[in-house]
Order: structure tokens, then C-alpha cells, then sequence
């Protein structure tokens, strides 16, 4: 399967075909949302192993606990902002609790819903799901990442929580032979602050670092789509090796991405640092790529960042 042209979603219901076909005992559930999850690609595929639940996002939850429970492995789905939110109560005391194995796959995750506004957009849900114990966060960059985010979710025993985005994104991780839980990965080498970049915002990472080299300044980015557990590893040796860092994440500022990295830098290398993200703010609707610039997750966003880690690191004398 080519993966470069299409969107996250589609890239999920052919890895659940794939996984189920492969012997993993899969069952997947829907919210009556599965034309927008693509859960209905799989359904039609294997329509005795799906299962649309209606308007009943928590009552799913509750269903995929107990198969988990008789040994399957439930696959439930429905946007992100409801299963993030709505069906938070569940979520923690019927699965992350009792550490069963599902797997939670949030849709239309970020600006990604666009125009369905603020009441869709998820902009909290990295921070909510990383905060639950024994729960594993993951948030690809593109088609093929997520592709492989779920094969590695599959074969992983415990509950894990797969961000998606609703539209094509640029595909960047296409080189990446295996995706593996709990590891980042270096996209472009730099000497004089690294970009930790995770989901879309991975891509202008990338462009916002072209732009940099323009202006003499060498950015390393790292792709993180695994946000729990986090490579404290890579973080650490990029704040050593380069001596700032920025983060970059479609998601509140609060409680995702740039969170997790400060909290590793707090206990390791303090270096420079800046976020880049939702300044804690609700947005309206729009097209996704356009409320990603009007809010702040611009490449221009990431560029002006960067230049502010290399100010500071002149100001506090870092030489790394």
C-alpha cells in the first residue's frame, strides 16, 4: 500500500485488516461515526468482527473492557476530543485501572476536524491520556507512521491510546523500517538547538529548519510519536549536543509534547527552551492547515522559537 497521499484514518483500517488477517484476535468497535474513523473499511472486509455500538461512546468502552477481559483485543473508535473527554470515567476505571488491552483510537485529533469547530477540536487529549497511569500515548506523523503505530500498538499488551489526524498529511517517516513503542528519531541533523516535533507539526519542523539553514542556524528535529512512554534518552543527548530546544505540537501547550520534554530537561540537561503549540485558547471553525497558522503552529512559529533558544543560549553563555 502507498501510503504518501492519504490520510492517517484510511492507513488505520488497512492495518486492522492486516493485523486480524495476520492472526491477532481483533474486534472493532465504532460510535456510529465509522464512514469518518474508516472503522467501515474494515467492517465490510470482516463485518463478523465489527461492531457499531451507536451514539454511546462510554457504553463502548464498557463492551471493549469486557472482551479485552475474555482475551480479545478491542479496537474502539470514535473522535478524540469524545473519547478524551466524554468518556473519560470509563476509560480510566474500565480499562487503564485494570490495565486490559485496548486500544483507543482517537480521530479528527487537533485542528483536524476543522470545520466542525471548537466542540471537535481536540486539543486536549495528549495531556489527559498521558496523566492515567498505565496508559501508552502515541501520535504519528503522517500515513505510514500510523500504519505502524498500530501493528506496534496490536502486539503491545496493555491499553494504548493512537492520536490521528482526519486529512492527508506530508509524509515524512517513509524511510523508518520499524516503528518501535518508547523511541524517537532523529530526521535531520544540527548542531545548534534540535526541533522535537510530534504528529503534523513534524513536517514544518522540517520546513522551518530549511528555513533556519538559510539564516546559518543548524536545527536537528526529532520525530516523537511516542509520547508515553517518551525517549528521555534522545532528548537528553539532543539538549547535551545542542544546547536548546523547541517543541512542536498540535495540541495545548499545557500538558503535551513541550510538558513532557521540560520535565525531562528539569531533571537532566536544563538548556533553553521554547513551545510551540496552542497558547491555551479555543479556536473556531476552519480549514485545518489554516487554524494550524492562525493559532500559532506555524512554520514561522517554529522559526521565531528557534531564534529565541539561540538569543537565550547567547544570554546564559551556552557554548554546546
Amino acid at each position: 500500500m502507498t501510503f504518501e497521499k492519504i490520510a492517517m484514518r484510511d492507513a488505520f483500517a488497512q492495518a486492522a485488516i492486516e493485523a486480524l488477517e495476520a492472526g491477532v484476535d481483533l474486534m472493532v468497535l465504532d460510535s456510529d461515526v465509522s464512514k469518518s474513523t474508516r472503522s467501515t473499511v474494515f467492517g465490510k472486509a470482516h463485518p463478523e468482527r465489527f461492531l457499531n455500538v451507536g451514539i454511546a461512546e462510554a457504553n463502548m468502552l464498557g463492551i471493549a473492557a469486557g472482551l479485552a477481559s475474555a482475551g480479545m483485543t478491542p479496537v474502539v473508535n470514535s473522535f478524540a476530543m469524545l473519547l478524551a473527554l466524554r468518556s473519560l470515567d470509563q476509560l480510566r476505571q474500565s480499562i487503564a485501572y485494570p490495565r486490559l488491552n485496548v486500544k483507543v483510537m482517537g480521530h479528527y485529533a487537533g485542528y483536524s476536524a476543522g470545520p466542525e469547530g471548537p466542540s471537535h477540536h481536540a486539543i486536549e487529549d495528549i495531556g489527559i491520556m498521558r496523566s492515567i497511569p498505565n496508559m501508552t500515548v502515541l501520535v504519528p506523523s503522517d500515513a505510514a507512521e500510523a500504519h505502524q503505530a498500530f501493528m506496534a500498538a496490536v502486539q503491545f499488551d496493555g491499553p494504548v491510546y493512537l492520536r490521528l489526524a482526519r486529512n492527508p498529511a506530508p509524509a515524512v517517516s517513509s524511510h523508518r523500517e520499524q516503528f518501535v513503542i518508547g523511541q524517537g528519531y532523529e530526521l535531520r541533523a544540527g548542531v545548534d538547538l534540535t526541533i522535537v516535533g510530534t504528529g503534523v507539526m513534524v513536517a514544518r519542523a522540517l520546513e522551518a529548519t530549511d528555513r533556519l539553514a538559510a539564516s546559518g542556524v543548524s536545527a536537528r528535529v526529532v520525530a516523537m510519536p511516542s509520547i508515553k512512554p517518551l525517549d528521555a534518552a534522545i532528548i537528553e543527548r539532543a539538549a547535551r549536543e545542542t544546547g536548546g530546544i523547541v517543541t512542536a505540537e498540535e495540541h495545548n501547550i499545557y500538558g503535551g509534547l513541550g510538558s513532557a520534554v521540560a520535565e525531562v530537561l528539569g531533571e537532566t540537561v536544563p538548556a533553553p527552551m521554547q513551545r510551540v503549540g496552542i497558547r491555551d485558547c479555543y479556536a473556531e471553525s476552519g480549514e485545518w492547515f489554516e487554524l494550524l497558522d492562525q493559532y500559532g503552529l506555524s512554520v514561522d512559529a517554529i522559526v521565531a522559537a528557534a531564534l529565541q533558544v539561540m538569543e537565550r543560549k547567547d544570554q546564559v553563555g551556552v557554548t554546546r
